[in-house]
């Protein structure tokens, strides 16, 4: 192709070869340039957290002491919380989303899509800190009152739903970010189901299939690897999020059984301690906290990048 695409050049009279190499060459740079500035993090990242890093080594990740005065550091409460929270916003995004993904895309008339899109997308266009605001003033109260008692009642007799009802806490941060990542993972699980071949669904239907038949067997399980995918990419954004997380979660470094009970995530540590790190190894630790943030949200996005793939590309689609 780069072969036939000169020959074209050099037929056309008055060809000059200099600005389309320029344009090439402008253009690399500017790709590359999105590689050099990941590693220009990722390097400033290494050299603040190396003091922690060489101080507290894998006992860092592991310790659950969390005292500035002593100089005591362990990041175990912050990837709990961290973690628990992400996977409590999957729990509840991900059906809603895909069911969100196949309304839109099996069931919603032309008429309908549009408006409901729209408001996908206007949600996803809302300051994260208004989320907070909104959590702090009108979600907490909410399951303070009614919400969280009822499940109290119900279900406490299982570990996580009970203690002391506080409001703030794990669930009601999972729930927070679960209305945050809801856009992404609807968008991309609409884009997926939409790329779902028509051949899929008439053959479905051929065999006598019913409706939600097709939908299950023709539709679903043929996207499932890019559904999983947008998933991932959900967590991603779940696993860095922060204003939001930071004014409902608590911010309590401790490790509980109880989703009622406040916790701390890797994001808002960094956040709230920050500015009121007074010593050279507590601003170390909070950038080892950061590189530890940076590494498993590039993770996630490598594994959801890996899933997408194997749907889209022809032989994922084959094997699918």
């Amino acid at each position: 192709m780069e072969n036939r695409r000169t020959h074209i050049l050099q037929a056309i009279p008055g060809t000059n070869k200099i600005p389309d190499r320029m344009f090439k060459w402008f253009t690399a740079a500017m790709a590359f340039s999105v590689g050099l500035l990941l590693f220009i993090v990722i390097w400033n990242l290494v050299r603040g957290s190396y003091p922690a890093i060489k101080e507290y080594g894998w006992r860092f990740l592991v310790t659950s002491s969390w005292d500035p005065v002593h100089e005591e550091f362990g990041a175990l409460p912050f990837i709990y919380g961290t973690v628990v929270s992400s996977v409590l916003a999957l729990i509840i995004a991900v059906p809603l989303s895909i069911g969100t993904s196949v309304f839109l895309t099996e069931f919603a008339p032309l008429r309908l899509r549009r408006p409901v899109i729209s408001l996908v997308e206007m949600l996803a266009a809302v300051p994260s800190v208004i989320f907070g605001l909104w959590g702090i003033f009108v979600l907490i109260p909410f399951l303070r009152n009614y919400i969280y008692p009822w499940l109290e009642s119900v279900l406490g007799f299982l570990p996580i739903f009970e203690g002391p009802i506080y409001g703030v806490g794990m669930l009601s941060a999972g729930i927070i970010v679960a209305i945050m990542i809801l856009p992404i993972i609807t968008s991309v699980s609409r884009e997926i189901l939409e790329s779902v071949p028509d051949l899929q669904r008439e053959a479905a239907y051929a065999l006598g299939a019913t409706r939600w038949e097709v939908i299950r067997i023709a539709v679903l399980s043929y996207a499932k690897r890019g559904l999983m995918g947008a998933a991932v990419l959900g967590l991603g954004r779940a696993l860095g999020e922060t204003m939001a997380v930071t004014m409902v979660i608590g911010n309590r470094p401790e490790i509980a059984a109880s989703l009622f009970a406040p916790g701390y995530t890797l994001a808002s540590v960094i956040a709230n301690e920050f500015t009121e790190a007074t010593t050279d190894i507590y601003l170390s630790v909070l950038f080892e906290i950061g590189l530890v943030l940076l590494g498993v949200t590039i993770l996630t996005n490598i594994i959801a990048r890996v899933f997408i793939y194997g749907m889209t590309s022809p032989s994922g689609s084959k094997s699918t």
